[in-house]
């Protein structure tokens, strides 16, 4: 596949499974310059430690990431949006119905076969509410059914869904053990993968160790091939400038660097495979009792913010502006949601519009309603350069000048995620959501509020539910321009501000690999120096 989730974790803290970037990858004598090496250890870093290893348990991105070594999926997506085969070598889309044949002789990690009833039952769990799977209801739509027979399995859904095949690309498949005891699955895998988890230190790094026997692999690519790495270790480095110090140094063999550190590493003519990431996307917490429930308040702190000037900040001056939500490489539907629809940058109209709303400045110049302070939690990711930190801290400043106190957190993927799909203390959360198809995006934009769904900002938005309801009726691209309307009206109601999009690399070394979304481990190909 060249793989997708928000997410979706190399690539920059992505909230979702799918979707942060598309392999345009150039090599030189630092990367592909060299023969091809047999056994060989391949050395990538992770912003952060994913925690529990269950793939289907978690949306987030550094988790994606490092399942995509041990598990499969039922087909793959690749970086011009063409579906390709993974464990399912064809299949057949017939309005609600899909139907896939299984490749023959496909195992798991310990041997055993993997069947077309293991996908059924991997499918119904996940989109099983009782069992909480941000996949469920992301990839497929609530009421969808698998069943299986012989070597072919069988998905229907209540009714069609207009990109079915782009959410299976998503979905991890778990084999029967694992599937039968899921806490096996926090510290071990338990897959059909070209890799198995062979070590773990959590916190510090994993080591996969690869298998024998795998010839599934996207375009019939197997572990024989040659130049793909023996092990793969994954290391937790928390500092941009370190990983980029350890590429330079030999001690990794790829690295996502997004900030000021990528100039040395161009300087030094790393390989390297250029992502487009949403990085700089807003969402506000609805629920009941937040200040950001009232749509005054959102569209307040929007206009207040120079989105142009925190998305220089942000990026390091390498960032560009979104033109649409789901625009994870390779987009479904292509077009410009922004633009018109985004508040423009405007601190006497923000002042206004919260003077309406009964938020009014005291002698001290800061704001209040009724005896309550107008205070915001800006909560964001670390991990990513220096920019992140500076671009909340200004954040900070330009709300502080409309009146209002706000407290700047950064946190890792991991911990941010955990917040705003917990009880956190959050009213603003800079987090990216990377989906490839815009109904991919449906149940983070409305639906169930955590832990019943992923509707973690608690948006309820008639406008934006309205055109879903007539777009999800339209099968593939023709439904595009509706989806771009439903997208408006998110940022029109300052339910979900994009203002940041970050061109960055996924910077190699003694490595050349595919980066769709993530790293391809099958892609990965080990070079002489």
């Amino acid at each position: 596949m060249r793989f997708v989730k928000v997410a979706a974790g190399a690539c920059v803290g992505v909230l979702v499974l799918a979707g942060c970037g598309s392999n345009k990858g150039g090599g030189n004598d630092q990367g592909s310059g060299g023969k091809l090496v047999d056994g060989a250890t391949f050395t990538m870093a992770l912003s952060a430690d994913p925690g529990n290893l269950d793939p289907q348990g978690s949306a987030d991105g550094n988790l994606v990431q490092i399942s995509a070594f041990a598990y499969d999926h039922l087909v793959n997506i690749t970086n011009s949006g063409k579906i390709v085969s993974g464990l399912a070598s064809k299949w057949v889309v017939d309005g609600s119905t899909i139907t896939l044949t299984m490749h023959a002789g496909i195992t798991c990690s310990d041997g055993s076969a993997f069947t077309a009833a293991d996908a059924a039952a991997n499918l119904n769990y996940v989109v099983d509410p009782a069992n909480k799977s941000p996949y469920g209801s992301t990839f497929l739509p609530p009421g969808a059914k698998a069943t299986a027979n012989a070597d072919t399995v069988t998905v229907t859904s209540p009714k069609a869904t207009p990109f079915p095949l782009n959410g299976l690309s998503q979905i991890p498949m778990v084999c029967a053990k694992g599937m039968h005891d899921r806490s096996t699955l926090a510290s071990k895998t338990d897959g059909t993968g070209p890799y198995e988890l062979s070590a773990a230190a959590p916190g510090t790094q994993y080591t996969f160790t690869r298998r024998s026997g795998y010839t599934w692999g996207p375009g019939g690519v197997s572990t024989s091939t040659k130049g793909l790495p023996a092990k793969v270790v994954v290391k937790i480095v928390q500092n941009e400038t370190t990983a980029a110090n350890l590429l330079l140094s030999g001690g990794l063999n790829a690295a996502a660097v997004v900030g000021p550190d990528s100039q040395r590493l161009q300087a030094a003519h790393l390989f390297a495979a250029t992502t487009s990431v949403a990085f700089g996307e807003m969402w506000f917490n609805q629920a009941t009792g937040r200040p950001t429930a009232d749509k005054s308040v959102r569209l307040a702190i929007t206009q207040a913010l120079d989105l142009a000037q925190l998305r220089k900040v942000l990026t390091s001056g390498n960032g560009s502006t979104p033109t649409q939500l789901a625009d994870a490489p390779p987009a479904a539907c292509t077009g410009d949601s922004v633009s018109a629809a985004l508040p423009q940058h405007d601190l006497d109209a923000a002042g206004k519009l919260l003077d309406s709303a009964g938020w009014v400045k005291g002698a001290n110049g800061m704001r209040s309603k009724n005896g309550t302070p107008l205070t915001l939690h800006l909560n964001y990711l670390t991990g990513y350069g220096s920019g992140t930190q500076a671009a909340a801290e200004l954040a900070a400043q330009q709300l502080k000048a409309l009146g209002a106190k706000v407290t700047i957190t950064g946190q890792d993927n991991a911990a941010l995620v955990q917040n705003v799909f917990g009880a956190g203390n959050w009213d603003i959360a800079w987090l990216p959501v990377g989906v490839h198809s815009p109904d991919q995006l449906v149940p983070f934009a409305s639906g169930p509020n955590p832990p019943s769904g992923n509707n973690f900002a608690h948006i309820d938005d008639p406008a934006y539910n309205a055109i879903v309801a007539k777009a999800s009726t339209v099968v593939g691209t023709a439904g595009c321009s509706q989806w771009l309307q439903g997208d408006a009206a998110l940022i029109r109601d300052a339910d979900v501000i994009p203002f940041a999009n970050s061109v960055t690399s996924v910077f190699g070394k003694g490595a050349t690999f595919d980066f769709v979304s993530g790293l391809i481990p099958t892609s990965i190909r080990m070079h002489a120096g």
